[in-house]
């Protein structure tokens, strides 16, 4: 699963849908090397990943 979707120009932690194309099946974040994403994105993906754990919105760990 290669670069899912890296041409998006603003994240949000509200965007569940697209923050679930960079977590694993067990609801952790991919790395760099498995999205394809640039080290700047890949740093604000894993902020608003972790903002929308704690808002509630994604899980911290799925079975």
């Amino acid at each position: 699963m290669k670069n899912p979707e890296v041409n998006i120009d603003h994240i949000d932690y509200k965007d569940v849908e697209t923050l679930k194309k960079f977590l694993t099946p067990h609801a952790r974040i991919q790395s760099r090397k498995r999205s394809g994403a640039p080290s700047h994105f890949q740093r604000s993906l894993a902020t608003a990943i972790k903002r929308a754990r704690f808002m509630g919105l994604l899980p911290y760990v799925s079975r």
